[in-house]
């Protein structure tokens, strides 16, 4: 089991971005409700329901002006980084970025409009983050169609080559050669992040639920699950430790899929020191138990909230407090923070002020955690159950700070409480230690619900 670092070891601090979402054409003062999937677009208008200036709560994306200020306020993101070792004491380590660049404006893109997102977005993290190295994932609507990735096997103009092709082009400055080939090959690679540390960034699209390719080969279609395995035994091999980053988190997967890598993480617990996810735009995350017993904790998959306020959300961060470099780290995650940028209070000041992000909570201190080890969320889940006050700011955290004018009653709390235990797809067994009140079917059936994006 993973253990506390000794007092005065060097941690480090890791900047998550996930579902950036960016919106061309929002319009503050646009219609925030309308009858399209995506409003805050179009003529601006006076009166009632307009989009505010820095977002607005509705089914709408993010101006880049909003991006960009969130980048603008970051600590100091270049004066730690230099040489890359993983030991930060104000700005930050390294930052992952797990995809979602363009808007849900999904019956309107072209290739040129992801293109131009991925550019335009990628280029405004260059500028503001200056020499901090950027670690990508690909998100399910990078591609248009949305959510079609075919596999590395189809060739010519129905692949994906244009879209890979042109984040290795925009990525090559932080990413390594090797890194860039598998990434044109099937949208995933590894690098390192510093010594002792490896990551790997998965394209989720492969284990897709929507992803209508799969139904050709839905167990491994790129062969990135057979890959990952190698990586991982390199890893064990050579005493590395490896953060997984990608998209679409593994319980939201294909069956098969979902399965096969819940095995992997079971044979490589001791390797995988941590996982990274985004996509459902909310805060929250799935455990992973041993296969034996379904009762012994070995990983967590972290799930972080989204940069967008789609739908009725305050935009959102995350930074990751982990184990340094230094012989014997566990690389593992300490803690981690969650900031937002309230709307209201935003959207009121007066033109020209610096939007006012804030820390959220910190994970450690708003759920009384000893550590942050998969053990301490297990825990969490168990006391999530019979203390009503833990769970009610557990739901407020949930939706970034401004939670669903419907309370989270008996049914909802278990199908919660559920997802939160389930590390894989369509799993009954993991929610049993719940005793929950609600039969599987009707369990899946809120999940379903629930789904954003």
């Amino acid at each position: 089991p993973p253990t506390p670092p000794p007092p005065g070891a060097p941690t480090a601090r890791i900047l998550f971005l996930t579902d950036l979402h960016w919106d061309r054409q929002y319009v503050p003062g646009s219609a925030a409700a309308c009858p399209d999937p995506l409003c805050c677009r179009g003529a601006p208008h006076d009166g009632p329901g307009a989009a505010g200036f820095w977002g607005t709560y509705s089914k709408c994306d993010l101006p880049l002006h909003t991006i960009d200020a969130l980048l603008a306020q970051l600590p100091n993101t270049t004066s730690h980084t230099s040489n890359h070792t993983g030991n930060s004491t104000g700005g930050f380590a390294a930052a992952y970025w797990t995809g979602d660049i363009p808007a849900h404006n999904v019956w309107q893109q072209s290739r040129g409009d992801q293109l131009r997102a991925l550019r335009t977005v990628t280029a405004l993290l260059r500028a503001r983050l200056g020499g901090l190295r950027v670690f990508p994932a690909v998100g399910n609507h990078e591609a248009t169609p949305v959510n079609a990735f075919p596999p590395p096997y189809v060739r010519g103009n129905q692949s994906a080559a244009w879209l890979y092709d042109a984040m290795a082009e925009a990525w090559q400055d932080w990413l390594p050669p090797a890194a860039l080939h598998t990434l044109r090959a099937g949208g995933f690679y590894t690098a390192q992040v510093w010594p002792g540390l490896r990551l790997v960034s998965l394209n989720m699209n492969f284990c897709s639920q929507a992803n209508f390719w799969l139904l050709i080969n839905a167990t491994d279609p790129a062969g990135q699950l057979q890959w990952l395995m190698g990586v991982l035994a390199d890893a064990e091999r050579d005493g590395e430790k490896v953060h997984i980053i990608g998209h679409i988190p593994p319980a939201h997967c294909l069956r098969s899929w979902s399965w096969n890598y819940y095995h992997i993480v079971n044979r490589f617990e001791g390797t995988i020191a941590a996982q990274f996810f985004g996509h459902t735009h909310l805060d929250e995350f799935e455990l992973f138990y041993d296969e034996e017993t379904l009762s012994r904790p070995v990983s967590i998959a972290f799930v972080a909230p989204s940069v967008t306020t789609y739908i009725n959300l305050n935009p959102g961060y995350r930074v990751y407090e982990v184990a340094g470099s230094y012989p014997g780290s566990s690389h593992a995650v300490l803690d981690h923070e969650t900031f937002i940028l309230n709307l209201t209070e935003a959207n009121a000041a007066p033109p020209g002020t610096p939007p006012p992000w804030r820390r959220l909570y910190g994970a450690r201190e708003a759920y009384g955690l000893p550590t942050a080890f998969p053990a301490d969320w297990d825990l969490l889940v168990r006391r999530m159950q019979d203390d009503e006050q833990l769970f009610q700011r557990f739901w407020f955290h949930l939706h970034k700070g401004h939670p669903p004018r419907e309370p989270c009653g008996g049914p909802c709390k278990a199908a919660l409480l559920c997802a939160l235990r389930s590390g894989r797809a369509a799993d009954p067994a993991l929610c049993r230690p719940l005793r929950p009140a609600l039969p599987f079917p009707r369990i899946q059936e809120l999940w379903h619900q629930r789904r954003l994006c």
